[in-house]
């Protein structure tokens, strides 16, 4: 057996037994029971929506905040930053089925780099004075499930919590490009941070759900602290960390919406992915590529092939499907065939490696010089 043919089954070998690793950690993690009680009283709650164009699933999204049961008003926000954006007749829409509770904010106001965050600080200033409500932001192609808030709001309730995000699943378009998308969402990067999570390695703080009482936002320095940073979210909960305060991540999923209607989409935005990952943590990301057994089997395969090779690569197709199996049973979702996951696994690699040539980040219709801290340039 040559040095590459060793090399690569070897790495194989790991990637095994982190799939079997992460399997067991997902099913840990998502199968974790609620225990949290309610706050009491239960505090208002503005539910504040970055929005940029018409979502494909936006308005039933809207709507599935609007319909939470909650026994303290809800209020949602949400917000543009152009006066002809599509998103605006989907939000009047949702206000006209919820009279009073919609607010939509039309400001094209820019505070920083980073576009979404700057719509954010144009909401929560329209939003009124501050008071002793909950604040919960969630991206706009987040779809949430009817306990949403009650579960989010139990968790931060807890002695030592400062902020509380999600896990999420995808759910994908129709188009082929999108299923890939949703592919890796699912089949990947919510079993790395099942894993982290469960190994105590990761801290994360995700967009897709991100929940603090308004005095703990003004304690980090209030929303436009994060303005030119392009993972506001994993900024926002490393600033919660540093009060000595937890963030929570709650034993279940919402939905994001895979919706990359060509292969070019899927690249751009898992591009912008990959570089903000690599630019936290250097070795986790490496870390990341080499725990994905396909492909390296398949690279053993090819420098020596034999029945040894075969069997290594049959043994990675059945560590990294039952990953897949696992995730699809606890999120009652399928993103795509099994038969998908080496054509899934090797543009996961190819992307990976494309991101060490790039520097700028395309992000809806803008690109964005990031430097080594992650904050974006000038």
């Amino acid at each position: 057996m040559s040095l590459l043919a060793g090399l690569a089954a070897a790495t194989t070998v790991a990637g095994i037994g982190y799939q079997v690793t992460a399997a067991w950690a997902t099913a840990r993690w998502l199968k974790r029971p609620h225990t949290a009680a309610l706050p009491a009283p239960a505090p208002p709650i503005v539910v504040l929506k970055p929005l940029h164009g018409a979502e494909p699933r936006l308005e039933d999204d809207l709507a599935a905040v609007l319909t939470q049961d909650w026994p303290a008003p809800v209020r949602l926000v949400c917000g543009v930053q152009r006066a002809d954006d599509p998103a605006i007749a989907i939000v009047e829409s949702v206000a006209a089925r919820f009279p009073g509770r919609v607010e939509l904010v039309v400001d094209a106001t820019r505070h920083g780099g980073n576009a979404k965050i700057s719509n954010l600080v144009n909401m929560i200033a329209a939003a009124g004075p501050p008071a002793d409500r909950l604040l919960v932001l969630a991206d706009s192609d987040i779809g949430v499930p009817s306990g949403w808030l009650a579960r989010i709001a139990g968790e931060l309730a807890r002695p030592g919590v400062g902020a509380v995000t999600c896990l999420y699943h995808a759910r994908p378009g129709p188009e082929a490009s999108a299923r890939l998308s949703a592919m890796g969402v699912s089949w990947s990067f919510l079993p790395s941070v099942c894993v982290g999570l469960t190994l105590g390695l990761a801290k994360p703080c995700m967009g897709s759900t991100i929940a603090l009482h308004e005095a703990t936002l003004a304690r980090i320095g209030g929303i436009g602290a994060f303005a030119d940073v392009l993972a506001d979210d994993h900024a926002i909960g490393m600033a919660v960390r540093d009060l000595g305060l937890a963030v929570a991540v709650p034993g279940f999923t919402v939905g994001h919406d895979a919706h990359e209607a060509s292969v070019a989409a899927l690249a751009a935005h898992e591009l912008r992915w990959n570089l903000t990952l690599r630019r936290l943590d250097p070795g986790g990301f490496i870390g990341f590529a080499l725990v994905n057994p396909l492909p390296f089997a398949l690279l053993a395969l090819a420098a020596a092939p034999g029945a040894a090779s075969a069997a290594l690569a049959l043994a990675a197709l059945a560590a990294r499907a039952t990953v897949a199996v696992t995730v699809n049973r606890l999120t009652g979702t399928r993103p795509g065939g099994l038969w998908w996951l080496p054509l899934r696994d090797l543009l996961s690699l190819a992307l990976i490696a494309a991101s060490y040539t790039r520097r700028n980040a395309a992000w809806r219709g803008s690109h964005l010089a990031v430097g080594r801290d992650g904050r974006i340039a000038a």
